[in-house]
């Protein structure tokens, strides 16, 4: 059975439909917090700001409890409630994203400690244009992911999954550019390793929130694409999957 934004409201237990719907709240707050750490790390970048690199590292914590809070709300749901069919899958779903989130918050604070680097060294960079876009890039995709999500909309989960090539691809050409420079330039070696460290950040990030889109569809479809090629899912068969 397909899952739609009314399945779990027809349990019986007004309670069990209670405990399913704020599964899904806390899981858009940690969304939520760590898109925004991201969003703060590359800031903090941009605009040489020490303070909120430093904010964005030391709240990597903050994000981690919230997904112990979380896998202990679905462990309770499942000793309890013994859910079948799409309400397991939910809370699966839900467990699975939340270990996507936390990677996500570790990899923001990755992007701040590397950012603390660089303007403690004072050094001028090259590669902050690529980090923006990327960064813009990704962002969107975690984005798009959640609100797919939140509406269990397989269509748009599908776009997100086929953005994480492109995401690749603008990954791989920084890369290289930032590679020749090093080559010209041997003092940029440090700083520029430093911005290639944040650009791999950014991509697993992307990667992250391609998984996000995944669970999506497992969730609402119970298909696995996982070892799907994007390109290959007719999107067709999958409405009339479920």
């Amino acid at each position: 059975m397909d899952i739609t934004s009314d399945t779990h409201s027809q349990h019986i237990s007004r309670q069990f439909n209670q405990e399913l719907e704020e599964l899904k709240t806390h899981l858009m707050t940690m969304g939520g917090l760590v898109e925004n750490q991201v969003l703060e790390a590359v800031r903090a970048l941009l605009e040489g700001d020490s303070r909120l690199a430093e904010k964005v590292r030391d709240r990597d914590r903050q994000v981690n409890d919230m997904q112990l809070k979380i896998d202990d709300e679905c462990t309770r749901v499942l000793a309890r409630r013994q859910p079948a069919a799409s309400d397991l899958r939910l809370v699966l779903a839900v467990i699975r994203a939340t270990a996507d989130l936390e990677r996500i918050g570790d990899e923001a604070s990755k992007i701040a400690r590397n950012a603390l680097s660089l303007i403690e060294s004072g050094t001028t960079v090259r590669g902050l244009v690529e980090v923006r876009h990327i960064s813009e890039h990704v962002r969107k995709m975690l984005r798009d992911a959640l609100t797919a999500f939140a509406r269990f909309d397989t269509e748009l989960a599908l776009q997100v999954v086929r953005e994480d090539e492109a995401v690749d691809d603008e990954y791989g050409s920084a890369m290289r550019s930032l590679m020749t420079f090093m080559m010209e330039d041997n003092r940029a070696i440090g700083p520029v390793l430093s911005v290639m460290w944040i650009l791999r950040a950014l991509e697993r990030v992307g990667d992250h929130a391609d998984n996000l889109a995944e669970y999506v569809i497992y969730l609402v479809k119970g298909l696995d694409i996982r070892h799907m090629d994007p390109d290959q899912i007719d999107e067709d068969a999958l409405k009339r999957r479920g």
